[in-house]
């Protein structure tokens, strides 16, 4: 199975999410779990469904994260020497040739995608038409409404 890339910040988030579930919430639930015992027959004790409930997605979760922690390759962009070229975790200016307007992103893991904040998975179609490029380059990324060109003006890795 091949490793799966993550920045250093995705990482760093993995890691405070998983110590927040073993370190806080699942203790909190075990003892919802247990005060909900105490209240009587489980069987119709919404307070004990909720909890157990509560405990199973959490337990599902720290699950998940150490799945992905172990599956992945941490790629710290600033000791990279990628001379110039978009790479994985490079933040990239981009200029749309028809409208002028300008747009930065950061290419980041399938998890720490957030268009909002302008952070875009390598497996974007924008992200895989700047990968291997350098500034100055002209990509052409296919959207809904037909194919986009962009101009890479500033590649960065921060």
């Amino acid at each position: 199975m091949s490793k799966v890339p993550l920045t250093v910040r995705g990482e760093s988030l993995l890691l405070e999410e998983l110590k927040e579930l073993k370190t806080v919430r699942r203790p909190n639930v075990i003892q919802a779990i247990a005060e909900a015992r105490e209240h009587g027959d489980l069987k119709e004790n919404a307070e004990y469904h909720a909890a157990r409930e509560e405990q199973g997605f959490i337990e599902g979760r720290i699950q998940d994260i150490e799945g992905k922690l172990g599956n992945s390759q941490v790629i710290d962009v600033t000791k990279l020497n990628a001379s110039g070229k978009v790479v994985f975790g490079t933040t990239v200016l981009l200029m749309d040739l028809e409208s002028e307007a300008e747009t930065t992103y950061k290419i980041v893991g399938d998890d720490e995608a957030d268009l909002k904040a302008g952070l875009i998975s390598y497996g974007s179609p924008v992200a895989k038409a700047m990968i291997g490029k350098e500034e100055g380059d002209i990509v052409g990324v296919q959207a809904p409404g037909g194919v986009r060109e962009y101009e890479i003006m500033n590649v960065q890795y921060l």
